[in-house]
């Protein structure tokens, strides 16, 4: 089989994992951007900035700005100045317990699916990630520039 069409198999593959992720945050009626938004709560602790939000995800800072704004007008974080300009992010009471019922559940089943795979796999799997990346950034930078 061509690499070519290896690849956009491979392509076609993440494209389901975000539509079942959607999916997922769907079902948990939350947003795409609301749920990775407590995902990170819940990986970078209670208090991360709104930069630190965008990193964890590769999100835009519009988006985690709407998101976090709309989360806390419906009292699920609260927001908290930090040095200089940074705001600070928590959950409140409410928004400890929408993590614990919609985000919690789903972290363990991704938990558990990556167990269950084993780290020699995944492993692999990132390295030959990592390595498909860098060579399309090289190949994308010898393109004219317009």
């Amino acid at each position: 089989m061509d690499a070519y069409k290896l690849f956009q198999d491979y392509i076609c593959l993440q494209h389901r994992i975000d539509e079942f992720y959607h999916g997922l945050a769907v079902r948990q009626k939350l947003s795409d951007s609301a749920l990775l938004v407590l995902w990170t709560l819940v990986d970078l602790g209670e208090g991360c900035t709104q930069r630190d939000i965008c990193l964890q995800f590769s999100l835009t800072k519009q988006t985690v700005h709407s998101s976090v704004r709309k989360l806390a007008k419906e009292g699920f974080l609260s927001l908290r100045p930090g040095p200089g300009r940074e705001v600070r992010v928590y959950p409140t009471e409410a928004g400890r317990t929408l993590i614990q019922e919609k985000v919690l559940p789903l972290k363990s089943a991704e938990e558990a699916a990556s167990r269950r795979m084993g780290e020699e796999e995944l492993n692999a799997m990132l390295q030959l990630t990592r390595k498909w990346f860098a060579l399309f950034q090289e190949e994308a930078n010898n393109l004219p520039k317009l």
